[in-house]
């Protein structure tokens, strides 16, 4: 890691840069398998599947038999470690419904608001690498909560025409019904469109490369939402000489092995943990699988050395990191005045991997500085809130007038005759 001394404010925008990514050309690939896929549904889907995942697929949803097979290939111990999993992050989304809420603005004008689900939600679950069966958990056992009547998911075939046997069961813990072998563009744009296999969705979830990334904003050009704008995972640590320099180091190395686009970062008003930092780094990454991987993303990340806890926080602030591990004495200062992040751990014994699988909260998150204005995937990201109003007789009498004069100032005579239709019958009216 690059360890960078005082810098000044004005270049804080240099040194905090994501890992950039050219897109142009991605674009009109995304855009001709999505063209392919809205023409031909399955078709385009079995030959992008060909072409990208290496095999051929009659038939790409998962069967019972699959499911089965999967429950008896993984092993016990991983399937205690998904209970545990399941119940904490059932348990902190459960917590997150909230009541009606209802209100007389005036006597007789009665509004309210209500939560109802969204109906039909599409899940995305990255094979490649590592198979994310972690993120199956986060979504879809929220979408369970909120009540969405439909959740398909998707996911890459291996070249054998396979899916994660991991993948499977924890997609069928969650009580998934609809699994389908399909990855990348084609998977978005299959659940953009809808197939003869696959049902068109209302909202997409889930991570994943910068193909699927750009698939997931052209899905948004045909009436379907996604969770959030995503990039490279990214980790920011904040930490003084209270810190455990062996710890830090293991966040680090564990966001980083991510992918070789993944970002940490270290800020600190301490030279002499940044040095430790970087002693542990250098040891812990010689054992690590996928080592190769960790030490690309390491280079081309950074220690930044600042002069005080409030420089620290602006600089924090400024870059809105994805995950936020904060090991300082002061830590309610930071947590206090932190504004922008996706998901903060605090302490030297909360690590960002506990988040990532199993503490409760979301591991879906903002990246590339979209914690500044989004929100990580929680109970309401399946949720949407509707408004209702109930008026009486005599609350249309106590609210006409308001209507009708700013309905007039607007030149729009039809709303004031809306309301003023409804004031004469009131007048007219014996009974009101």
């Amino acid at each position: 890691m690059k360890t960078i001394n005082y810098p000044k404010p004005e270049e804080w925008g240099t040194i905090l840069k994501r890992p950039t990514q050219t897109v142009d050309a991605i674009e009109a690939s995304v855009s001709q398998i999505f063209k392919e896929v809205q023409a031909d549904g399955d078709k385009a889907v079995k030959k992008y599947t060909q072409k990208f995942d290496g095999i051929a697929l009659d038939n790409f949803e998962i069967t019972q038999q699959e499911l089965n097979a999967a429950d008896k290939e993984v092993s016990q111990d991983l399937k205690e470690a998904m209970d545990v999993a399941f119940t904490n992050i059932a348990r902190f989304h459960e917590a997150q419904k909230t009541p009606k809420v209802t209100v007389e603005t005036m006597d007789g004008v009665s509004c309210w608001q209500e939560k109802r689900p969204i109906q039909k939600v599409g899940l995305y679950i990255p094979g490649g690498t590592a198979p994310l069966f972690s993120t199956i958990l986060m979504l879809a056992i929220p979408a369970k909560i909120a009540g969405c009547q439909e959740i398909v998911l998707c996911s890459p075939p291996d070249a054998s025409g396979n899916l994660n046997p991991a993948i499977l069961y924890a997609a069928n813990l969650c009580g998934i019904t609809k699994i389908f072998k399909i990855g990348g563009i084609q998977a978005v744009a299959g659940m953009t469109f809808g197939t003869e296999s696959v049902p068109r969705v209302y909202k997409l979830f889930g991570p994943g490369n910068q193909y699927v990334t750009v698939a997931k904003q052209l899905a948004t050009k045909y009436g379907v939402a996604i969770d959030m704008p995503a990039g490279p995972s990214e980790l920011l640590v904040v930490a003084d000489d209270t810190a455990n320099a062996a710890f830090v180091a293991s966040d680090l190395l564990s966001q980083a092995e991510h992918g070789v686009d993944s970002q940490v970062i270290l800020v600190s008003t301490s030279s002499q943990l940044i040095a430790a930092v970087a002693k542990e780094v250098a040891q812990q990454i010689e054992a690590l699988p996928r080592k190769a991987i960790a030490a690309q993303a390491i280079a081309n990340s950074k220690s930044i050395l600042v002069k005080d806890d409030a420089t620290a926080l602006e600089l924090i602030n400024t870059y809105g990191p994805e995950h936020y591990i904060v090991c300082v004495s002061n830590e309610d200062f930071y947590i206090e005045n932190t504004r922008n992040a996706g998901s903060v751990f605090i302490g030297n014994y909360t690590p960002e991997s506990a988040g990532d699988y199993a503490s409760g909260t979301n591991h879906t998150l903002p990246t590339n500085g979209y914690a500044k204005q989004y929100s990580g995937v929680n109970l309401d990201s399946f949720m949407k809130s509707m408004t209702f109003q109930k008026i009486t007789k005599q609350g249309i009498q106590n609210l006409g007038k308001a209507v009708e004069v700013m309905a007039e100032a607007e030149g729009l005579f039809a709303h004031k005759n809306a309301v003023s239709l409804r004031l004469e019958s009131v007048k007219n009216d014996p009974n009101a």
